[in-house]
């Protein structure tokens, strides 16, 4: 291969005649042009960052839809164990237990309206601004007690090893 076939990859053979300085220009811009065009892709395949967005991107849609797949076969199976278990059970029973969870929640209710009945004024007042404020701060006391629950864990299982 001699150096002129070298030089002139990429471009068109040239004609028998001299090509003219428009035709040069045209084919200066073409390659221009394509070099432009190669070195974007080149760009685009060195972003590593951007890469890594778009798979994150596309990993979180398919997550998203396979979650919300099982979520969907989760919930026909429920609800056909729950219809099957309603099929096979006995209508006297059915209302036997519909009767006693009746009963129940009278019984509860009649509780509740005796304790607060019999609890004196200042306790039942004190009872209710402890649940507001447990209310208004549940955050961290959910994590002050998780703490506990740790350290007493840890307690136990260093009282054991000895």
């Amino acid at each position: 291969m001699n150096d002129d076939a070298r030089t002139n990859i990429g471009t068109p053979a040239p004609t028998s005649a001299s090509p003219g300085s428009a035709e040069l220009r045209d084919q200066v811009e073409r390659t221009r042009d394509e070099l432009g065009q190669t070195v974007e892709a080149l760009a685009a395949k060195a972003d590593i960052r951007a890469q890594a967005k778009e798979k994150t991107a596309a990993v979180k849609g398919q997550a998203a839809e396979k979650a919300a797949l099982v979520a969907e076969q989760i919930r026909e199976k429920t609800g056909h164990a729950a219809q099957l278990v309603k099929d096979l059970t006995p209508d006297p029973l059915l209302e036997k237990t519909a009767q006693a969870a009746a009963q129940v929640q009278e019984s509860a209710a009649k509780a509740g309206h005796y304790a607060t009945d019999k609890t004196p004024d200042p306790l039942l007042e004190k009872a209710g601004q402890a649940a507001a404020a447990v209310r208004a701060n549940r955050t961290p006391l959910l994590v002050v007690g998780a703490a506990v629950a740790v350290f007493l864990l840890v307690r136990r299982s260093r009282g054991r090893r000895r």
